[in-house]
Order: C-alpha cells, then structure tokens, then sequence
C-alpha cells in the first residue's frame, strides 16, 4: 500500500508541474504541487476567475463535473472558508477523476500528496467496514431522514476513527436516492437476474445487487458507460444527477425507480493538515463544512427536479415507478447483519431508528 501510496503522489505531483509548465500561469491548479509538502502555498491574488484564493490553496479531487452539486458546495464552502480564516485558506476542485479515482483519491490524501477530496461511502468503507451502517440500502425513509442524520453530530464517533488512518471526516453529503438503469426495462428481482450491474468498489454494495437479483460488478465510474455500450454490463445503478450529467442515458436509457439506496458522499481532509491549522481556523473549517450540508441538500433537489423532466422529455429516457417491496424483503438480511457488525454500527443504526 506504502509504494502505491508513493507512486501515486509522484504521479500527481508530476502531473501538476507539467499543468504549470504548459500554462504558465499561478492559479493552484495549475501550480506544481511537492508529493512531500501537506498544503499547496498559492502566490495568487484573492481574486482569481471569480474566487477568493488563500495564502494555502487545498486541493480537493472529485471524480464528477463542477456542475454537480457536491462541486458547487465545496466552491461556496471555499470563499466562506476563506472570510472565516481571513484569506488563510481556500479550496480548490479538481473535478472529473483529474487527480485519479475515487479510491487513488482517498490514498492521495492520506498520504498528503492532496489535502481534501469527495469519497463515496462505499470507498472509506474499505477502511472501516462500520461506514457500511450509512451506507445500507433502504435504511432511510426518506431524503429528509437522511438530511437529519447528517445534520444531528450523531455521526461525530463514527468520523472521528479515520484520523488514525490519516484523514478526517468534515461532511456527509448525498445526490438522493440511487436507482437501477440498464439497456432493457427491469421491474422485479426476477428480471434482474443475470443481469451484471455496476456498483462501486464495496463488499457490501455486490452484496446488495446480488441480493436484489443481479450480478454486483464493482467497477470505477469513469469507466462505465464503455462498458455498457460494449455489452460488458448490462446496466449500473446511481442518482439522477450522475446518471444525467454522465450521459450514461445514451447506453442505458431504462431507469426504473428502486430508490434503493442513499448513499452519503464524505469530506474528507488530511489529518496532519487538519491538525496544523490553527484551531480558531480549525473550528471555522468544521463548522462551515457542517452548514455545507444543507447548501448540498438544497441545490440536489432543485438539479433532481430539473434532470428528471430533461431525461424524459429531452433525453427519451422511460422512468418507470415500480413496487420496491420485492426489492426491499431481498435485502433485508443485509441490513441486519450490517446492524449487528459492532457496537459502533447498532449504535448508529439505533439513531437512524430514533430519527424517524
């Protein structure tokens, strides 16, 4: 893991210093970024394109478009970090997996070759197995629930044991409810099976599928629509938002509302650079990315409502609305087992119960 870390953060830092050298310019995501150094120190005015630079610029990876809503978020939570540690820090997005995958992603932080980056759940599961309790299908009645639990320092323990694997948890965000698409209409578990659907890089997310009735095929996201397009699977599951913006409608235009999953998307920093802020920036940087989450929540509700109408009137995408009932009695064991993993995970399992 140490050499892939390693290789990883040259390839990174390599790749930033060809950015500069190609462009010239001073903005931090052109600049060279030192594998070694834990913060990226940015000459550019505050003012650049519209955004308000830091003395430390930190670079967040994101594996999805600046349109998204998690993207967005991050741009606002930059300029208020920025006023709230008077131009000590700012955050800039390297959106689209330009510094890697979600997974080489998390590896580049804890290794501090970047400071910050969105993660899917599923990705920091890999380091505790007691994140899958967020992160089981059908868990959450509703957005609002989830919403809640975000917002209700309910998660704060469960965060709280990264920083011995070198990185913290700030926020948990979620595009909405996650649904089944694939090149021919799949109604029932029966229909499902045989099926190879994508999922993401999770044990517990091949589980699911193949409870559901198909075949989980964890797969990185940048490599999906080729895959469907060649037959190599014959569907995935997601949001709305990542479904459209992906145009994944254009092999798989057969979404069909299982509403199966909400899984949260985190926030997350390198601890050693967490820890060598100051802590009045420290506070300000917690507290702004906990209020991030509702500046999330809201701009993914207005995109789903929109995305919604462009892929069935534009896009001649079939949304077809089913009976989940099926689906949910398939996974059912899922949940329990996931429940009963630790103390930490029916702990946080008895909240989401609470928060009903």
């Amino acid at each position: 893991m140490t050499s892939k870390k390693s290789a990883l953060a040259l390839l990174l830092a390599g790749t930033l210093m060809m950015g500069a050298a190609a462009c010239g310019g001073n903005k931090p995501a052109e600049s060279a970024a030192p594998a070694e150094s834990a913060a990226a120190e940015s000459q550019a005015p505050a003012d650049n394109g519209g955004a308000k630079v830091g003395q430390t610029v930190l670079k967040c990876s994101f594996n999805q478009t600046m349109e998204n809503p998690e993207a967005k978020t991050v741009v606002e939570l930059s300029d208020k970090l920025y006023d709230a540690t008077e131009g000590r820090y700012s955050i800039e997005v390297y959106p689209s997996e330009q510094l890697g995958s979600q997974q080489e992603s998390l590896e580049l932080v804890q290794s501090g070759a970047i400071e910050m980056a969105i993660v899917a759940n599923s990705i920091i599961e890999g380091v505790n197995p007691d994140f899958a309790i967020i992160g089981t299908p059908y868990i959450y009645d509703s957005i609002d629930h989830q919403k809640k639990l975000f917002q209700s320092g309910a998660l704060d323990e469960l965060f709280s044991t990264t920083e011995a694997n070198g990185f913290n948890v700030l926020a948990a965000y979620s595009l909405g409810p996650r649904c089944l698409y694939t090149k021919e209409l799949i109604t029932t578990p029966e229909q499902l099976a045989g099926k190879k659907i994508r999922v993401m890089q999770s044990d517990t997310m091949i589980q699911m599928m193949n409870l559901m009735g198909g075949v989980g095929t964890a797969m990185a996201q940048g490599d999906v629509y080729s895959a469907i397009q060649a037959g190599t699977l014959d569907g995935a599951e997601n949001n709305i938002i990542t479904y459209t913006d992906l145009l994944q409608y254009e092999v798989a235009p057969y979404y069909t509302l299982t509403n199966h999953l909400m899984i949260p998307d985190e926030l997350i920093i390198n601890a050693d650079v967490l820890k060598g802020m100051s802590e009045e920036d420290q506070a300000s940087l917690k507290k702004l990315a906990t209020e991030s989450v509702d500046t999330m929540f809201s701009l993914a509700e207005t995109l789903r409502e929109e995305y919604f109408t462009k892929c069935k009137d534009e896009f001649g995408v079939t949304i077809t609305e089913i009976d989940i009932a099926p689906f949910q009695e398939k996974v059912s064991p899922l949940i329990k087992e996931i429940a009963a993993r630790s103390e930490m995970t029916q702990k946080v399992y008895d909240e989401i119960q609470a928060l009903r």
